[in-house]
Parts: C-alpha cells; sequence; structure tokens
C-alpha cells in the first residue's frame, strides 16, 4: 500500500539555511524535520573545480515523508537552496524499511504483540 511507504530524505546546506529547507518542504507537505549541526571535509580544489565556496559548517535536515511527495520536497528544496544559492545544498531519498511512532496505532500493536506486550505496555 503505497499510503504507507515512507522515505528519508536528506539535505545538506550551510549554516542557517536549515528553516528555508523546512519552508520549502513543507509548502509541499511535509510536517517536520530534524536538524543536525555538521562540519563538511570538501577539499579546496573543489572550490575552483566546481566555481563555488565552501563553507565548512553545515547543516543538515531529515526529513520523514511519505513516498508520494518525496520528488515534490526535493524539487522545492533545490530551487529554494540548491547549490547554485547562497545555501549551497544537496538533497537526496533513502527508502526506509519500517516506521515507528508515526503511522498510527495499527503499527503499534502489531510491535507489541511481537514482543508480547499488553495495551498497558506490559509482558
Amino acid at each position: 500500500m503505497a499510503d504507507n511507504k515512507f522515505v528519508a530524505i536528506l539535505a545538506i546546506v550551510n549554516q542557517g539555511f536549515s528553516d528555508n529547507v523546512m519552508e520549502a518542504a513543507r509548502e509541499h507537505g511535509a510536517r517536520g524535520g530534524t536538524v543536525i549541526n555538521a562540519r563538511g571535509t570538501a577539499k579546496a580544489e573543489a572550490e575552483s573545480k566546481y566555481n563555488i565556496v565552501i563553507h565548512p559548517e553545515k547543516e543538515i535536515i531529515i526529513i520523514l515523508a511519505k513516498e508520494e511527495i518525496k520528488d515534490n520536497i526535493l524539487h522545492a528544496i533545490y530551487k529554494e537552496v540548491g547549490l547554485n544559492t547562497p545555501g549551497q545544498g544537496i538533497a537526496f531519498a533513502l527508502p526506509v524499511d519500517e516506521v515507528v511512532g508515526i503511522a498510527g496505532k495499527k503499527v503499534v500493536k502489531e510491535i507489541k504483540k511481537e514482543a508480547n506486550i499488553d495495551e498497558e505496555g506490559n509482558k
């Protein structure tokens, strides 16, 4: 069932552009994301080869979204903070096999059943 398929969208942008990523993603159905502070490790040759200035301080934004809205979110992120913008971002999606916590009670009930846990959390 396509309704229950999720992807993890990851966007890597210069520090200070995570809000731009989330605005673009929310306009296309994303509900939220997680921001992780990071540091890039690109070599100096990349600056001249790709004609960009590399800022080492980065933000990684992880968005869990339904598969059917993935393309719209990725295109919106690219338009807003792609490599040719000050955000100098890249974005990609990875398939997600299992999701717990957002798919509803049915999934939680199945997990509890497999672990022999009752509705109150007792074994």
